[in-house]
């Protein structure tokens, strides 16, 4: 034994007596109870040592003894802490928080038992924060806090790991060691040098806390290995978690070599794949999927594509032949290869440009229309003349019923061209037309591409359906998408998101339908050439009951002539009292209910031909469904007959307003919209600016309450077509004079008296119509609306043109002595309207002739004014 030995016996007992003394200068008795436990077989007194130390609480890590950790420190109450440590023996406690989500932890939020740690370097970032290199040195338990503010600082006592050495101990320690080692050969994240300094640990407690720093397990079980001041305790831990580790180093093993093993089977088969083609190609035999190749390279051939199309399904094809078939890529190739190769690229349908043909055939299917079916003949006439010109764009605009899908068949039968149709209605998803991209499970091409294979022509007529109800949501927006489709500049090289190649879609005669207008965007309203389809008179539904609705109905229910017939005036029973619409589906539904009794009694045994006639209906279909609104039946005070425009079509619409004693409000009922309600507040206005002229005190607006209620008040209205009505109306009631019942009106009012004109003017024709009114007043800027109406409506109605309230005034107003007379003129600087006064030519009490001529204000009006009807 050398010196150096000697002399370090000797100083040892009288460091354990200074550490003892220690203790009593201090007045510090540990509390023995907080560190003895079951298994602790040994005396802490000797290892233990009071202090008082800055604190650092730390997240998500817990810090063991001997371990050299870096930390990132950008909290205050921390870098204080650092700071202080610094200023002197470099000695800090490192304690664990409890939860991780706290940002300012007080003493309850951190564990008692931390470490006692040597800060060996500090780096300052330019940020304020700072780096700390720490070195654990031995554990500590917190006796109490010193202060909190502005860094924590605790007393307690430190433990200084002891040299024990004894059987129980040594075995403990191999069998950790020897486990340490099998983990470290299984896991791949581990290297050899680990191992080795696990070697080199002189103490056992100090190898459990090594070994466990290396496994890193979950945070409470590193803070309960802390808490373990026994070290056989502590490595007894470290072998049950050796023991698990080791066990699930193992299980992965076993599953990294199944896989591999599967991959490398896969990667023999492809080998042995390839050489069994090179064989068969050599043999000249070839297997399925050979053949399968084979097949779809002359289908890509004979196909038609473009070249750039070729090209790309060629490369797919060879992707997918060197590919097993067993790949889930290969059933995606292989669907791919089939949409190209169904789609028609260059297969078409010649055109019968015959226009007497087409016209027979028009005529044959469809009563009527004259004007789409002259659109038509002009399309087939340029198609004539210029067979590769642009496809337009056709949108059939109209109140359902009225024959827009059946019109696009007609067409395509017509041109001899097939004829498809996809329905937009509620579509909100962009990939309904672009179609969904490949990388997606169970992609397909948008329906624009699914309906042309549906076809099997470049060239069909093809009907997209509802285009007003699309709808647009965080998935995209269609009509966007739309765009493309119906644009000629740009629709020869359509891209679907599933094909990723360009598709022609010039050739295609797109033809839109859609009830409203207003509710299509306007980019795409632009792409389009609208025809509207107003709807039928009762004399046309009459016509095409006869002559399309009974024979098909005939047919659909195994009936003929000899068991029933129908005359005019059941037909137009039907059609006043059982169906209220602008088209005729309802009457075919109605017509075909009749058909069901008269089909009954057949095969019940009643022979008897039955003969529906209109005092017969109601035996078949019950009592009168529908009661549309009816004129007045007498002129009135405060009420006044407008016309409205519905989807349905048009229809009369009562303005009913009461003045009453009151302080000035103003109540409007009966759902009015914001339009509506506006148009109210103008002719309000205007009647206040012409109290005078109207014979109306001046204040009247602060002595009277006026009410204007519109019928059906559960039917929401609005629209920008009933200001005359309600100013008529207002004005008769302010004033006592009558309204007449003979007459409707229609337009928009301006606070100086202007008249607006309005849309819709046929379908509210067809509306007065109906319901036996045979005068109209009109906006005078609405006379190119008049072209439009029905031969039998413009020979049987008068349509009075005006420009302003004061001629609407004259002409529906009576005197209180039951004649209509003229407001006295008004200069344009007093009530702003127009100084043109209305002169009636004729005794205005008497009706307004039923000339196809337009009623007259006054008694001269320039030729160029006139309209004949027909």
């Amino acid at each position: 034994m050398d010196s150096s030995d000697s002399s370090e016996k000797q100083r040892r007992p009288i460091r354990r007596a200074r550490q003892t003394q220690t203790y009593s200068d201090v007045g510090f008795a540990p509390d023995k109870t907080h560190f003895q436990q079951k298994s602790l077989t040994f005396s802490l007194a000797n290892h233990l040592q009071a202090r008082e130390l800055p604190v650092l609480p730390v997240r998500n890590t817990v810090m063991l003894p001997n371990m050299v950790v870096p930390l990132f420190v950008d909290r205050d109450p921390a870098l204080r802490a650092i700071e202080e440590a610094m200023s002197g023996d470099h000695c800090i406690l490192i304690v664990s928080q409890r939860s991780e989500e706290i940002t300012d932890p007080l003493p309850q939020d951190v564990y008692e038992i931390g470490t006692e740690c040597v800060i060996n370097r500090v780096l300052r970032m330019p940020d304020g924060t700072s780096s700390v290199i720490v070195q654990g040195v031995r554990r500590f338990r917190i006796e109490a806090w010193t202060q909190q503010a502005p860094y924590g600082r605790v007393r307690g006592v430190a433990f200084s790991e002891p040299d024990m050495r004894n059987e129980q101990i040594e075995a403990l320690a191999r069998t950790a060691l020897r486990m340490f080692e099998g983990c470290v050969k299984l896991s791949s994240r581990m290297g050899e040098d680990v191992y080795i300094q696990a070697l080199n640990m002189e103490r056992p407690g100090s190898l459990a806390d090594y070994i466990v720093s290396q496994l890193e397990p979950p945070m409470p079980t590193r803070q309960e290995l802390l808490e373990t001041f026994d070290p056989a305790a502590r490595l007894r831990k470290a072998c049950y978690l050796l023991q698990r580790e080791q066990n699930v180093l193992q299980l992965e093993q076993k599953i990294q070599e199944d896989v591999q093993r599967e991959v490398d089977r896969g990667q023999r088969e492809y080998y042995l794949r390839e050489q069994l083609k090179v064989i068969q190609k050599e043999l000249g035999e070839h297997d399925p999927a050979m053949r399968e190749g084979m097949e779809l390279r002359d289908r890509i051939e004979t196909a038609g594509m473009p070249a750039e199309v070729r090209a790309r399904a060629l490369k797919e094809l060879e992707r997918m032949e060197a590919m097993p078939s067993i790949a889930p890529e290969y059933s995606v190739l292989r669907g791919y290869l089939d949409w190209l190769i169904a789609l028609p690229w260059s297969k078409r349908t010649e055109d019968q440009l015959d226009l007497l043909r087409v016209a027979e055939t028009l005529d044959a299917n469809h009563y009527g229309l004259g004007k789409i079916k002259d659109r038509i003949l002009e399309f087939l006439a340029v198609r004539k003349l210029a067979p590769e010109g642009r496809t337009p764009i056709l949108c059939f605009s109209g109140p359902p019923g009225v024959g827009k899908t059946s019109l696009g068949r007609s067409i395509a039968q017509a041109l001899g061209r097939q004829f498809v149709r996809v329905s937009l209605g509620g579509v909100r998803d962009e990939a309904e037309i672009r179609g969904h991209r490949r990388t997606y499970v169970g992609a397909l091409p948008g329906r624009i591409i699914q309906t042309m294979k549906q076809a099997g022509t470049v060239n069909p007529v093809f009907v997209l359906d509802e285009i007003d109800k699309l709808a647009s949501d965080y998935r995209g927006d269609p009509a966007s998408a739309l765009l493309e489709v119906l644009d000629p500049e740009q629709n020869n090289a359509f891209s679907d998101h599933y094909l990723e190649v360009p598709y022609d879609l010039s050739r295609v005669m797109f033809i839109l339908t859609a009830n409203v207008l207003h509710t299509i965007p306007a980019p795409l309203r632009d792409r389009m050439e609208v025809i509207e389809l107003s709807g039928y008179t009762e004399e046309e539904k009459t016509h095409i009951a006869h002559q399309f609705l009974i024979p098909r109905q005939l047919r659909d229910t195994g009936l003929n002539t000899n068991r029933i017939e129908f005359d005019d005036g059941a037909v137009k029973r039907i059609i006043r009292e059982y169906t209220y619409e602008a088209g005729v589906r309802n009457l075919e539904r109605e017509i075909g209910a009749v058909m069901r009794r008269v089909a009954r009694r057949v095969v019940e045994g009643r022979r008897h031909k039955a003969n529906v006639s209109a005092t017969s209906v109601p035996l078949y279909l019950g009592q009168q469904k529908h009661f549309p609104t009816e004129p007045m039946e007498h002129d009135e005070v405060g009420v006044a007959t407008g016309l409205a425009w519905t989807a349905a079509g048009g229809d009369l619409t009562t303005v009913e307003v009461m003045a009453v004693s009151g302080r000035g409000n103003v109540l409007m009922t009966g759902q009015l919209g914001d339009v509506m309600k506006e148009s109210a507040q103008a002719a309000l206005t205007f009647t206040r600016a012409r109290a005078t002229e109207l014979g109306l005190p001046d204040a009247f607006h602060e002595k009277t309450d006026i009410h204007v209620h519109m019928p059906a008040a559960s039917i929401p209205k609005d629209g920008p077509s009933a200001g005359v009505t309600m100013a008529i109306a207002m004005i008769s009631a302010l004033t006592g004079r009558e309204v007449r019942s003979d007459l409707a009106m229609t337009g928009e009012i301006t606070l100086r008296g202007r008249v607006l004109p309005v849309g819709g003017v046929k379908e509210k024709a067809l509306a007065a119509h109906r319901a036996g009114l045979r005068t109209i007043i009109l906006p005078r800027r609405n006379l190119k609306d008049l072209e439009d109406m029905p031969p039998e409506i413009r020979e049987t109605m008068t349509f009075a043109l005006v420009d302003s309230m004061d001629e609407v005034i004259a002409l529906a107003l009576r005197s209180r002595q039951g004649q209509l007379t003229a407001m006295p003129h008004t200069p344009p600087s007093a009530g702003g309207t127009s100084g043109r006064l209305p002169q009636p030519s004729r005794p205005l009490g008497e009706p307004l002739a039923a000339s196809g001529r337009l009623a007259r204000p006054r008694a001269r009006r320039e030729v160029r004014d006139s309209f004949v009807g027909g």
